[in-house]
Parts: structure tokens; C-alpha cells; sequence
């Protein structure tokens, strides 16, 4: 093993809007104190509650000028990250992160949702 992640950054042009959004979906605080990171107009965090030891993951926010949003599945506009999240009811979720700005892509032959966040960055919901 080379190294633990540390952070999963997502590029995009609002940090604090994308921010806001991530942690309204997965629990977290955005910005919380951290010597790892200057947070600010340029950079953002979310430190998700994670496990009982209290080591969650952290999702960072990188503001780049002229951001282009991913067109998921189209490669001449690559996804730049992607993330799985866990549901207990689909339905309920599909509700929450439409709310809070996402949009619904499509969902697959597994019932899996496709959903583009705020600054068009594809992520799923799996049900089981």
C-alpha cells in the first residue's frame, strides 16, 4: 500500500453550492476546522459522520474557472468523478436529491438511478 485517501475532490464552479449539496445528502459538515485544507471562494469540504470511530469520508470541492459540466455517458465531456450511494427506499430517495437539485438521468435495468448534482457530476442511488 502506497497511501490511504485522504479526500475525494469534485471540480466545479460554486464549492460552497456543491458543498451544501453533499452534505445535505450524505450528513456531514461543511468546512468543518481541518489544518489539511484552506477552505474558502476556491475550496470547500464535507466531513461525512462516518463510522463509530468517527472517521468518515471527506469530500473536497475545487472551484475551476469556465467549468464544463460532465454530459454522462458522453466521453467529450468527461464525468470527473462518480459516486455510488447506498439507499434504503429509492422512491424516497429519488424525492430527496431532486429537492435538494439534482436531475434524474435514467435508470438502468437493475432499477439503479443515474442523477446528474448541482454542477452536472453523474452519481447513482442503489437500492437494494
Amino acid at each position: 500500500m502506497v497511501g490511504r485517501v485522504q479526500c475525494v475532490v469534485l471540480d466545479c464552479a460554486d464549492v460552497r453550492e456543491l458543498a451544501r449539496f453533499y452534505a445535505a445528502l450524505l450528513g456531514g459538515e461543511v468546512n468543518r476546522p481541518d489544518p489539511r485544507w484552506a477552505v474558502g471562494d476556491e475550496f470547500a469540504t464535507v466531513h461525512t459522520e462516518g463510522d463509530q470511530s468517527g472517521s468518515g469520508l471527506v469530500l473536497a470541492f475545487q472551484r475551476v474557472a469556465d467549468h464544463r459540466a460532465p454530459q454522462w455517458p458522453d466521453a467529450a465531456h468527461p464525468q470527473q468523478v462518480h459516486l455510488d450511494v447506498d439507499v434504503p427506499d429509492m422512491d424516497e430517495a429519488h424525492e430527496r436529491v431532486v429537492g435538494l437539485g439534482a436531475a434524474l438521468l435514467r435508470v438502468d435495468s437493475r432499477g439503479w438511478r443515474v442523477y446528474a448534482d448541482p454542477a452536472g457530476h453523474p452519481f447513482c442511488l442503489l437500492g437494494g
